[in-house]
């Protein structure tokens, strides 16, 4: 059996005095997309903090190419190879597209000659940041510095890439032209797991789908092969 390239296990968390998460039990292999969904509140986001080294968790909670890694520090992830586009993106203001994409590049696990991605082909797969890479990252509109944070983390070389939310806030066309990149991220060897809301989005972009409810997960399957229904109840919590 194939070791997958990120998996967690029986995987708990928090805040502080407050559980978020009960015995999360997750796999992604590699080049694969998968999709986690769930009503806000459900534990996503907390999720993938746990997984990369926001929130303490022991270490054979979360393993990354088979060896446990839970705990270990965001910065070190990086240089594992996980990256992270955050929920509000987190980017530099005050500092141009290309100077955001610099910070990535310093910190990355190798060199854009050594890795599957450079600013050249980022800017091949989002043109407008070519066009306003000397632009303040502040004069972007809400889709292109959300392209901005997905090329950022994609300076790291990641093997795998965690995205929180990136449809969030975001014009329907603005949220098209993000989601019809992900196969070009998947196809270069970087597996992706998606935090979605917009169920319809989280299936036509993933391989596998796992639905989160009050922090456990409630159902998990193939996208296409799981129906409406079945995602409808164990989003909400039905009987």
């Amino acid at each position: 059996m194939t070791t997958p390239i990120l998996s967690t296990h029986a995987l708990t968390g928090g805040y502080g005095d407050f559980q978020a998460l009960f015995g999360i039990d997750l796999h992604l292999d590699k080049g694969e997309v998968i999709s986690l969904i769930g009503a806000n509140g459900a534990g996503k986001s907390t999720f993938l903090k746990s997984i990369f080294g926001l929130l303490p968790v022991a270490p054979d909670m979360v393993r990354f190419e088979g060896t446990p890694v839970g705990g270990t520090p965001a910065h070190q992830m990086v240089r594992k190879g996980i990256s992270m586009v955050p929920e509000g993106r987190r980017l530099f203001t005050g500092m141009t597209v290309e100077e955001n994409m610099r910070v990535a590049i310093d910190n990355a696990r190798m060199s854009e000659a050594e890795g599957p991605w450079s600013r050249d082909r980022l800017f091949q797969l989002f043109p407008i940041l070519k066009e306003k890479r000397r632009q303040p990252i502040e004069n972007l509109s809400g889709g292109q510095q959300q392209m901005v944070a997905i090329s950022r983390a994609l300076l790291c070389q990641p093997k795998v890439l965690l995205c929180d939310e990136i449809s969030l806030g975001l014009a329907p066309k603005v949220i098209r032209e993000i989601y019809a990149v992900l196969p070009e991220i998947s196809a270069a060897g970087t597996s992706i797991v998606l935090v979605e809301q917009d169920v319809s989005l989280a299936r036509e972009a993933s391989h596998r789908l796992y639905c989160m409810l009050e922090g456990r997960i409630t159902l998990a399957g193939a996208s296409h092969d799981i129906s409406r229904e079945a995602i409808a109840a164990a989003y909400f919590g039905a009987a």
